[in-house]
């Protein structure tokens, strides 16, 4: 598989250039967890691509004089160097130099800036290393103009995989698979592909308001728990249940069965978490706050008849679905009775989004 993005021959033939992809993060409602090298998931994940929750990335380029060992590299956030993000754009430009070989003949300055808050818990990998990806695949494009479209976003997600594994979802939207299932038709472990089964309306413009409830680093980083997967007591039958709720989802967007979409959403949630609390070492990322949130969605849920639902990362920060003809009614609740559980506050307005888009 890996050998088709593997150029046959590519020259280094612009100078210098510039370009700019805007790439969304996304929430997973089928969770992978647990992740096999390199960088392949052990089961299949389903996501909404998000809107607002955004990375913008420019990457200006010039050949350089001297190719030298290393690459050569800058990373800037919002207009700051950032010495701290290097060691893994260096780790991801190691993984992807065999298939963009040009890589080692430029210097780069990479210019990214998020649109929500960094630090605010919010994992910006997915948005950032996409990003990146697609910079990079627009200079391969413009050495190779016979790059069809469907190739270029593949490969986009193939490599931006290599740099953060859910990164891979966030090139196209708004449903996106990750992971090889029988039953999805041109799924792969390798890259995301858009979910083309059928799917109700009422699904299209679905809402997601994230509560911001803390904005600290995670205690323990992602890839350190998926790496405790390994040796799980529980790991097998987890894996086997994601592909069960692969195939229960299909029939959920077919049917536009809201309350069987709540059930499973919720239940993945909590599973993903549970996982964390049975590896050996284990640990706990849900606050509190995380706790009170859900049982607040549960009482709303019991008291009105709402279609308002949660589901979690792997963090402390509640993702609130809910379907468009409730967004006035659920945002009034969130700003009256959820948003004290926030820290300062904080939380971001976001829908299902189309994917990443060249600015």
């Amino acid at each position: 598989m890996e050998q088709k993005f593997i150029p046959k021959s590519l020259v280094a033939s612009q100078e210098s250039g510039k370009v700019t992809w805007q790439s969304p993060s996304n929430i997973a409602l089928v969770k992978y967890w647990g992740k096999k090298n390199p960088q392949l998931p052990e089961n299949t994940s389903i996501s909404f691509t998000l809107s607002n929750c955004h990375t913008t990335t420019t990457l200006t380029y010039r050949k350089r004089k001297e190719i030298g060992p290393t690459f050569d590299f800058e990373v800037f956030l919002e207009g700051k160097v950032q010495e701290d993000f290097k060691p893994k754009i260096q780790t991801f430009f190691e993984r992807v130099e065999r298939y963009l070989p040009f890589i080692r003949d430029y210097s780069f300055m990479i210019e990214t800036e998020n649109s929500f808050p960094h630090s605010s818990g919010i994992a910006s990998s997915a948005s950032g290393m996409s990003a990146i990806a697609l910079c990079l695949m627009s200079i391969e494009k413009e050495m190779n103009n016979d790059l069809s479209e469907e190739y270029f976003y593949q490969k986009a997600s193939f490599l931006s995989r290599l740099g953060s594994g859910s990164a891979c979802r966030s090139v196209k939207g708004n449903l996106v698979v990750w992971g090889a299932h029988q039953n999805i038709e041109n799924s792969s472990d390798f890259y995301g592909v858009p979910y083309l089964g059928k799917v109700a309306p009422f699904f299209e413009n679905y809402q997601d308001t994230i509560l911001l409830i803390d904005k600290g680093e995670k205690q323990v980083s992602s890839t350190v728990g998926h790496n405790l997967m390994h040796g799980h007591p529980f790991a097998a039958q987890r894996f086997e249940q994601a592909q069960e709720n692969i195939d229960r989802i299909k029939g959920i967007f077919e049917r536009s069965d809201i309350d069987q979409f709540i059930a499973l959403v919720e239940s993945e949630a909590l599973t993903l978490h549970a996982m964390m609390m049975t590896s050996q070492p284990y640990f706990i990322l849900m606050k509190s706050n995380t706790l009170e949130v859900i049982n607040r969605v549960w009482e709303y849920r019991r008291s009105t008849g709402s279609k308002l639902c949660f589901t979690l990362d792997a963090g402390a920060n509640v993702h609130l679905l809910y379907p468009e003809h409730e967004k006035e009614t659920v945002r009034t609740f969130i700003s009256s009775k959820l948003a004290s559980y926030c820290k300062d506050k904080s939380f971001i307005h976001d829908c299902v989004g189309p994917g990443a888009k060249q600015l």
